[in-house]
Formats: C-alpha cells, structure tokens, sequence
C-alpha cells in the first residue's frame, strides 16, 4: 500500500514538474517576444518618397532603424504645413517639415520641439525663364508664381524674396504646381516658380534651359528642414526619440559616404529614383545641404541659433509670426547623437 501511494506521489510530482517546466517556457517565450518588440515610430513627411530622402527608405537594406530598436514607417505629405498637421492629429510620432511650418505653428499655440537641423542650409529658390527677364526680387511684382503646396516651405521662401522688396503675396499670384512644378513653368501656365536645388536639377534634366535663378540662401540662409515632435513625445519618450535620431544620423553619413549604393537603392524604393545617374546628382546636392560650419563643430543635427533667431525675425516681418519666441524652450538640443571629435 505504501509503495502504490509512494508510486503515485512520484508520478503526480513529476507531471506537476512537467507542467511547471513547460509553463515557465511559456511565459519565458512570450516575455522575451514583448521584451524584443521595436518601438514604431511614424515620420510625416513634407513629400511623397522621393530620392532626396533616400536614407529614410532603405532600412529593409541597411537597417539602420532596426539597430536601435525602432520600426520606422514614412507617412507621405505635401508640404511642412501637411506633416505636421499629420503630427498634432496623431497620426505620426516625428514630422519632417521646414522652419516657416514650425514656427507659424508655435504662434498658433502649439506645443512642439525641434530635436534635429536635417537640412541646416536654405536649398530653396526661385526660377524664371530668361524670357522673362526677372533678375532680382523687385522683378517678381504681378508675376503668376508656382509654389508645390500652400503650406510647403516653397511658399515661404517665396514670402522671404518678396519681403526683400518690400513686396508681399498680394503683389503676385500664387499657383499651386505641385512638386513637379517645373512643367508648367516650361509651358508658360506661370512666370517664375518656386522649387529646391533638387528640383532644380530634376528640371533641368527634363529639359529647363535659358533660366535666371534667385537663391533664397543669399538673403536668408536659414535650415530647410527640421524633426519636430510634440512637447508630449519630448518629455514622456526621450529614449525612443534618441535612438530614433541616431539611427537617422547613421543613415545620413552613410548616404554621404556611399552616394553611388544610396543611388542605385532609390531606384527601387524612390517614386522619382528610375534614373541612377539622375539620383545621385540629388543625393550629392541634398549631402551638401546636410552639413555647415556648426554641423562641423557639434555633429550631425545641431542647431545654429544664430542663424535661427534671424529666421524668426524674417518670419516676424512677413507676419507669419505675431508673438515672441524664445529658442530655448522650442529647439532641445540634449536628444542629438554625442559628437565625438579628434580632441585629444
């Protein structure tokens, strides 16, 4: 009898040990399977997915997001207004969007940071036909002008020219051309159009030729493009948002040092990348709008608050801003990569 209840007492033992094992496995297996999930984080950007950012959309390749645990998805946009209009609905975590959307955005009551100067030289423009003999900013007064969106930074800088000569968007017509805004500046639907070294190239490669061009950089030289988040993601996701700038600017060193592998990828992944020879002469032009003397000094993405501080003084004389602003509160440096320099 003792053996039989000392029998059953083994097997009910070992069975429960059994159990126990394979329910430790479990919740083992399922803890390491939450533990190991990527952060996602959504970028609204200005534009469609286009050669210029074609270090945003080769992570399937290089994996720079997925090496700091981020699962980055693209949000497509029109314009800095559009992106983040896409940020403050909640559609996205991080907007891709130009200086004049930021700050008009500030003076509208929101609550946003700039973490990162993506593009901290003014790539923007003006192009006539030569026909038109528009030589400096005074020449644009009763012109039709092309813009890619109402809320693009093409508008803006637009604003910025006008301004120069005491013109402003009542003194011309605004058209909206869409990004490939060279076509109907070619055809005659307008005089001048605003547009991007970028866009520029690509219009010249499809045929632009015999025109004048008016560079917003030698009046204003203020960044092109920032990464804006809400106030909210600031202060209650620092850890995502640095590692999601570090892995940014390890995908913009390596579109600056293998320019012609980013160029064969946006073939595949840019909706303008068909042309390898095309894409990185615009991988080479948006390179060079990716650095500057503070860029040099402090990295990758920082900010020079100098030239900021003009931009918002700009923005204030064309009335896109009405009220004060000070940088430090809206522009948080402390998320950028660390810099590492050959001081010894």
């Amino acid at each position: 009898m003792a053996k039989q209840w000392m029998k059953q007492w083994i097997n009910t033992t070992a069975v429960l040990s059994l159990l126990g094992a394979v329910s430790l496995c479990i919740s083992t297996a399922a803890w390491s399977q939450t533990a190991v999930q990527p952060d996602r984080v959504v970028v609204a950007g200005w534009s469609k997915p286009i050669t210029e950012i074609t270090n945003l959309l080769v992570d399937e390749e290089k994996g720079f997001f997925k090496a700091q645990h981020i699962e980055m998805a693209y949000l497509p946009g029109a314009g800095g207004g559009d992106a983040l209009r896409n940020l403050l609905s909640g559609q996205a975590d991080v907007a891709f969007t130009d200086p004049g959307s930021f700050f008009t955005a500030l003076d509208k009551g929101e609550k946003l940071r700039a973490v990162y100067d993506i593009y901290p030289q003014n790539v923007f423009n003006v192009v006539s036909l030569k026909s038109q003999n528009i030589l400096k900013p005074a020449d644009l007064k009763g012109k039709r002008i092309g813009v890619y969106s109402l809320s693009s930074g093409t508008r803006q800088n637009l604003q910025v020219l006008l301004n120069q000569a005491g013109l402003s968007e009542p003194d011309v017509t605004i058209v909206v051309t869409g990004l490939l805004n060279f076509t109907p500046l070619m055809q005659g639907q307008v005089d001048a159009t605003a547009a991007t070294d970028t866009g520029l190239l690509v219009g010249r490669q499809r045929g632009l030729v015999d025109f004048n061009v008016m560079e917003v950089k030698d009046h204003l030289n203020i960044s092109s493009d920032f990464f804006v988040v809400s106030e909210d993601t600031f202060q209650n996701k620092k850890d995502v948002i640095r590692r999601f700038l570090l892995a940014y600017k390890n995908s913009a060193q390596w579109m600056m040092q293998s320019p012609q592998e980013a160029a064969q990828l946006a073939v595949k992944h840019a909706i303008d990348g068909k042309s390898a020879s095309l894409n990185i002469e615009i991988i080479r032009l948006r390179n060079a709008s990716s650095v500057s003397p503070t860029t040099a000094k402090n990295g990758l993405g920082a900010f020079d608050m100098h030239s900021l501080q003009q931009g918002v003084a700009a923005y204030k004389a064309l009335g896109l801003m009405t009220k004060d602003v000070v940088l430090q509160d809206v522009i948080s440096q402390d998320l950028l990569p660390k810099h590492m320099t050959n001081a010894k």
